[in-house]
């Protein structure tokens, strides 16, 4: 075994599979003898077209849903036999999670939001996460906006409140589920900048699923799904940086949009 590449692997699946219905007539099999890698410090792009099994995969990569058989090591800890409690620890500390929809509480303001699973994991907020919180959120530019609700922030906000949620316990992997979405041109290129800075500065590393190819084409690695199945996986060449904070939906990678959108 090489000891250097495992200690690097953040994420090693086997011969994952899932189907629902187990033993009925109407059993089905979703996905189909995954075989997936994520190393620290990658910024993945997963698509692939409705119905190929991103969200199931996703699902699973973040400890929501069980696999059917395979097998699972997360941060070099095998999961797939841990009981409930023990997986939600282990979520816990080792993964954040951006939504479409961003899922902030209303009658919570903007720093109590992020401060949230600090609540949840140690049952109080102590001084240190609240000096973090409102560290994230100056990094993500609300500063000014740390007191105020969800229904007062705008659309490209709230979802860099979600962002800096999704930090606030440090972990090394992020997962994003269509993250700019909901999102109008600028705000989506807004949110994704943010995260290329956010993996530029800290090193975490982000699974991004996306359905649109110019954003696909600004990431690291290109991951699709087809049917159930890794149909393409494949490093996308570097080039050109969009600068830190940079809103311009500018393609940074030799594997042009165009390509992408030939796969679709």
């Amino acid at each position: 075994m090489n000891t250097e590449s495992t200690a690097s692997e953040l994420i090693a699946l086997d011969a994952v599979r899932k189907s629902y219905g187990v033993g009925r007539p109407s059993e089905a099999e979703v996905l189909h003898g995954i075989q997936l890698q994520v190393r620290r410090g990658e910024f993945i792009a997963l698509m692939g077209p409705s119905g190929s099994g991103k969200s199931t995969l996703l699902n699973i990569l973040g400890l929501l849903e069980r696999m059917t058989s395979g097998s699972y090591r997360l941060d070099g800890e095998a999961v797939q036999g841990l009981d409930d409690a023990a997986l939600t620890l282990r979520r816990r500390r080792t993964l954040g999670f951006v939504f479409q929809f961003h899922h902030l509480l209303p009658a919570f303001s903007a720093l109590e939001n992020v401060t949230l699973p600090a609540l949840m994991a140690e049952g109080r907020v102590s001084a240190a996460n609240n000096e973090h919180a409102r560290s994230l959120l100056d990094a993500v530019g609300l500063a000014q906006a740390m007191d105020k609700r969800p229904g007062e922030l705008s659309g490209g906000m709230q979802q860099r409140v979600a962002i800096a949620r999704a930090l606030v316990m440090n972990p090394p992997l992020v997962l994003a589920d269509e993250p700019t979405g909901n999102l109008d041109t600028a705000s989506s290129a807004e949110v994704f900048a943010l995260l290329r800075r956010i993996h530029a500065e800290r090193g975490t590393s982000f699974v991004v699923v996306t359905h649109d190819p110019r954003l696909a084409a600004r990431c690291d690695r290109l991951v699709e799904l087809i049917d159930g199945r890794i149909a393409r996986d494949e490093a996308i060449t570097s080039g050109v940086e969009p600068v830190p904070g940079d809103a311009t939906p500018v393609p940074n990678r030799a594997l042009a949009s165009h390509d992408l959108l030939s796969n679709q």
